[in-house]
């Protein structure tokens, strides 16, 4: 089975989450099937294997999840974007648009630097709100942002279109 098909099979839905008429993409049953989860790191780590990544980047929280492990498979550091409220240090932060309401989410001055080729790391792309905010910070802190990873994609809500100079990546779409 090819991992796509097999991400689509073991990604849960959860209707009604976190509001009514929203179906969450519960990624837990990934995270449970540890051969599966290897397969993800090893495919999103080779498509950007030859971009000269110097930090991987994730967003609050499932992003750390797979952001993490893709800095370890790439040998370079991992910078956490948080919630806003979140960070300790001095920060920069920037407002955006969920699919269901509006959130903020920062990171510290000091993460990315103009030399910093930075590979950001999601779970999913949806509307591409957070995303988009993300890429916006890294270039705030004139650092250079490579790409973005995604394990999943749902295409129907177009989010690809708040990335379009960006080089990004799903494995799956919906």
């Amino acid at each position: 089975m090819i991992l796509k098909d097999k991400i689509l099979k073991t990604v849960r839905d959860v209707v009604d989450f976190p509001q009514k008429g929203v179906i969450f993409k519960d990624i837990t049953p990934v995270l449970a099937d540890i051969k599966l989860y290897n397969e993800i790191i090893e495919d999103l780590a080779g498509h950007f294997k030859d971009k000269n990544i110097t930090k991987v980047a994730g967003l609050e929280s499932r992003g750390f999840i797979f952001g993490i492990s893709l800095a370890q498979k790439l040998n370079v550091p991992f910078v956490p974007i948080r919630k806003k409220g979140k960070l300790p240090y001095k920060k920069i932060s920037t407002d955006y648009q969920l699919e269901y309401g509006t959130a903020s989410i920062e990171i510290h001055t000091d993460a990315v630097n103009e030399n910093d080729n930075v590979l950001l790391a999601d779970d999913l792309l949806a509307t591409g709100g957070t995303m988009n905010a993300a890429v916006q910070l890294i270039k705030k802190l004139k650092g250079n942002v490579a790409g973005c990873a995604f394990v999943i994609e749902l295409k129907f809500l177009n989010g690809k279109e708040k990335l379009k100079d960006v080089d990004y990546y799903s494995i799956a779409d919906i």
